[in-house]
């Protein structure tokens, strides 16, 4: 890598909804599911209201603490037979915002999965408006529901991406002291 570039990857500033995306994504690190760790943020002008991550409900024995779902069951998404132990990253980050009073109306919120059918009702009755995702989930009839709800005018659902230049930012962020003075020459 070229100081020319890492200039340009530690100038380049993340949009909104990539600076969002950016904390889901951390968010979802926290996760203890081992099918698929998810993440959320609401948000509400532009200020962080709550966040989530998936797994066992609060008190249970984690599915990554004990090495498996169910026994003889490594991951939720391995068996028609048990349903997911975990609460869903959206859930648990609207259920954070009800616990400490923090409401929820209007808000929008990022995951970085799109919301399944449940979640998604969840959402809509929780007064979230928009919602941002980076990893499309819903297929058939499920996406129908989904676009009926748009339809409606209920949500509205976006997927995004965050570029390659502020993934490579973050990654500097992420792997070197964050506030040290940082020089380049050329």
């Amino acid at each position: 890598m070229t100081e020319s570039i890492d200039k340009v990857a530690f100038q380049q500033r993340p949009t909104w909804d990539e600076y969002f995306m950016l904390l889901t994504k951390l968010a979802a690190m926290r996760s203890t599911c081992l099918a698929f760790p998810v993440g959320a943020v609401i948000v509400k002008d532009k200020q962080v209201l709550a966040t989530g991550y998936n797994g066992s409900p609060s008190g249970s024995v984690h599915c990554t603490t004990q090495g498996y779902c169910y026994p003889n069951v490594l991951t939720c998404d391995a068996s028609k037979e048990f349903p997911s132990r975990a609460v869903h990253a959206e859930a648990n980050a609207i259920a954070q915002a009800a616990k400490h009073g923090i409401p929820t109306d209007g808000a929008s919120i990022y995951v970085t999965l799109e919301p399944c059918i449940s979640c998604l009702k969840l959402v809509v009755s929780a007064g979230i408006r928009e919602v941002y995702y980076e990893t499309t989930f819903n297929k058939g009839n499920n996406a129908a529901l989904c676009q009926s709800f748009i339809d409606e005018g209920l949500v509205v659902l976006k997927q995004i991406q965050i570029s390659p230049s502020v993934l490579q930012r973050a990654n500097l962020f992420l792997n070197s002291p964050t506030s040290e003075l940082r020089l380049f020459s050329g």
